[in-house]
């Protein structure tokens, strides 16, 4: 195919990253704004030996699943891919990718249904990121296509505190920054930019009942209610593993896990890089019987942290995954129960295909739709050790 053709076909699935997947003339075409079952004209943009990538130039006969945005940026934003797709089916569509990863990439059987726990598909945003906008006052998402900031003045995915802010403009960048977070949730607004002509980063939030302190410049999860449900999954977990020995919490930023999880378990360590994170986490710990590591999980594996004959440990890594090293470490002398927490389909494939290669089983795997609208998929998959 040559770059500008135009061309019709079906659009079959939607691919990990958002993208609408059709076949032409034997070969795989991405195409954003795609939505299964829709027969689409499309352009092609880019061309590689194995797969093209086009622009939808026409949708000539709609999916059923096809609905109309209900944010006029859609499209134009980069932040939401599938508004133009029914919130069932992307639920389901989200629930095929996981599989197939575990599938194609992890060469890992999955008996039965992945169970896909669903959220509320607007206004559950708590955390969103803005950008200076260059063209005036007003802060913005960055563009689909390009670095460009598109100004906003709403977010209907946004949690109501965050959607009031933008509408009246309270919320803006530092003197000094060109973006700024802003987290709302029960009332409460933080944002490590200026809202009211004041700086309020620090706060506290109510999960479960419980009061956790955050700053909105500290990652913290982007949908409560989602994170509220994971919790007490988390906690089911936990209850049914070795309660006699310690517990880890890896990659723990401010300590959300173990805050609710420790009290199951004489002792907790908890490993993260970001030592803001980790003062929070001790202050969210409080009461607990804890162990604080302010490194990389890599050196706290490397020195003496796998050392500690854990009955249960929970990890939640950044979109790369497990190290080599963790996953070699785990291997060796992990837990008698992992709890791996993820937000990228293919790494935790790859870390599950060498933990059961090595000295696990795969438990139980399920989805969390903790940002819809978008292709993000987060997961939990459980292991049990089988061998020491």
């Amino acid at each position: 195919m040559a770059i500008g053709e135009l061309f019709g076909a079906p659009v079959e699935r939607i691919a990990a990253g958002g993208a609408g997947v059709l076949s032409f003339r034997g070969k795989r075409v991405f195409m954003d704004l795609a939505v299964p079952g829709d027969l689409v004209t499309g352009r092609i943009l880019r061309e590689s030996p194995n797969w093209s990538q086009a622009e939808l130039v026409a949708v000539e006969s709609p999916s059923p699943d096809r609905v109309e945005p209900r944010c006029p940026l859609a499209g134009t934003c980069g932040g939401c891919s599938l508004q133009c797709l029914a919130y069932e089916a992307q639920v389901a569509e989200k629930t095929r990718i996981l599989r197939d990863a575990f599938v194609r990439l992890g060469g890992v059987f999955l008996p039965g249904e992945i169970p896909f726990i669903a959220s509320p598909p607007w206004e559950y945003r708590n955390r969103v990121q803005l950008h200076r906008n260059s063209r005036g006052g007003v802060p913005g998402f960055k563009a689909r296509r390009s670095g460009a900031v598109v100004p906003v003045s709403d977010c209907p995915i946004a949690d109501p505190g965050i959607r009031e802010a933008l509408r009246e403009a309270w919320a803006l960048p530092g003197p000094s920054s060109d973006r700024f977070t802003l987290y709302a949730r029960g009332g409460v607004l933080l944002s490590d930019g200026i809202i009211r002509g004041k700086t309020l980063r620090r706060g506290a939030v109510l999960l479960r009942g419980r009061e956790l302190c955050l700053d909105a410049g500290i990652f913290f999860q982007s949908n409560g209610v989602m994170l509220e449900k994971l919790i007490e999954d988390l906690l089911g977990i936990a209850q049914g593993a070795d309660t006699s020995l310690p517990m880890a919490d890896l990659y723990c930023g401010v300590g959300v896990f173990a805050a609710f999880l420790g009290a199951l378990f004489p002792r907790c360590d908890l490993a993260e890089e970001n030592p803001a994170a980790i003062a929070l986490a001790r202050e969210n710990t409080r009461g607990l019987k804890t162990e604080l590591f302010a490194q990389t999980v890599d050196r706290w594996a490397a020195g003496s942290g796998m050392d500690g004959g854990y009955g249960f440990m929970v990890v939640d890594p950044p979109r790369q995954g497990l190290s080599p090293a963790l996953r070699q470490a785990l291997v060796r002398k992990g837990p008698s129960t992992l709890a791996y927490v993820s937000c990228d389909s293919a790494t935790l494939a790859r870390d599950s295909r060498e933990l059961i290669a090595g000295a696990y089983r795969l438990e139980q795997i399920r989805g969390y739709d903790f940002y819809p609208q978008t292709s993000h998929i987060e997961s939990l998959a459980v292991f049990r050790r089988l061998i020491r």
